[in-house]
């Protein structure tokens, strides 16, 4: 999501990873207590079990990373972390050779690879069975904000993760997140666009270049090449376009896309169009998607919890730091637009139960 971490967001990063792996092992502990029965399975068969559950999460000490790892860890898969700099994969290396990793969870495990570099990431592929592309990279110019550059920066790197993921065979599909604002900046000058705004809807470009909205643009741009070269190269893949994702300290650990998302928020909220999303729905979402794409999972989901009013926004306001009226303007709610997540919904309803009745 071209997010600039300081230090501070690092640490509240690593100390979030700290907490989840923590969290997840005393709960598999419980659970691995409770269903042992005295019955042994031969390596063979934990090997391939662990072969079949091999997945790689991008940026996986992101904000939204953290809670796909989490989601992951909790459903039994083993998780390979992307890293992008020395000093995560420096702290990582130090908790696994302290025995902090070994303790806390044998089911993460981490590996340095660049956005930028197809062959980098297609090793880091290696052997996993599907990939979670979070979208989210720091900006190698060290910049701060979304700027059209940072665009230009998102679409490169979708792009070399779907090369990399056409070049590895062990991997069978791929969830990439992209955002709601890929779909709802339209022309609504143009007589045909429906007041309905669901997955079949794109953001329009030129808009979205008209009105510098460069977080929308990359989005857009970054989904759209994934799809060219999944349909080009038959590779399974679905995409969870959410709301502004919110959730414990979401601007603090996750600044640049959460400023970037609300450019043009006065416009979304009198259209009745700014919603959010937790970021822990948000993880739960992608892993139901994910395990649902060797059945009827496919195409766009829209994600979202709700779509906001005053009081919410007045929030959204004290947190970030940004004045209420940038977000709401007068506070009217024009309401001309509807948001439909209804795909996401009727699939969720079908399969969370079963999805998470081991947990």
């Amino acid at each position: 999501m071209g997010i600039v971490r300081t230090e501070e967001s690092r640490k509240l990063e690593l100390e979030e990873l700290r907490r989840m792996l923590v969290a997840c092992a005393g709960i598999q502990r419980r659970k691995d207590q409770e269903e042992f029965k005295g019955v042994r399975v031969s390596s063979k068969e934990n090997k391939d079990d662990v072969l079949e559950k091999l997945v790689c999460v991008t940026s996986g000490v992101s904000y939204l990373g953290l809670a796909i790892v989490s989601k992951l860890v909790l459903r039994g898969y083993s998780v390979r972390i992307i890293v992008e700099n020395e000093e995560d994969i420096n702290m990582l290396r130090e908790m696994e050779t302290s025995g902090e990793m070994r303790t806390i969870s044998n089911n993460v495990s981490a590996v340095m690879a660049k956005l930028t570099e197809v062959e980098s990431l297609a090793e880091a592929f290696q052997g996993c069975r599907g990939v979670f592309h979070t979208s989210s990279f720091t900006d190698p110019a060290g910049l701060s904000g979304y700027s059209k550059s940072m665009a230009e920066i998102e679409v490169k790197a979708n792009e070399n993760v779907m090369n990399a993921y056409a070049r590895t065979p062990s991997v069978r599909k791929c969830v990439l997140t992209s955002s709601l604002v890929a779909c709802l900046w339209r022309d609504n000058a143009q007589n045909d666009v429906s007041s309905v705004i669901n997955h079949d809807c794109w953001s329009d470009e030129t808009l979205c270049t008209d009105k510098k909205l460069w977080y929308a643009l990359g989005k857009l741009r970054a989904e759209k090449v994934a799809w060219t070269i999944a349909k080009e190269n038959g590779l399974k893949l679905a995409t969870l376009c959410p709301g502004l994702i919110t959730g414990p300290n979401f601007c603090r650990r996750n600044p640049t896309a959460t400023i970037a998302y609300l450019k043009g928020a006065q416009e979304m909220y009198s259209n009745g169009i700014l919603a959010i999303v937790d970021v822990d729905r948000l993880a739960e979402a992608q892993v139901c998607v994910f395990e649902e794409m060797d059945k009827n999972a496919h195409g766009r989901y829209l994600c979202f919890d709700n779509v906001i009013g005053r009081d919410e926004a007045e929030n959204i306001a004290r947190e970030t730091g940004m004045p209420t009226n940038k977000i709401c303007g007068n506070g009217d709610i024009e309401a001309r637009f509807e948001l439909s997540n209804k795909k996401l919904c009727s699939l969720m309803s079908r399969t969370l139960r079963s999805c998470y009745s081991e947990c």
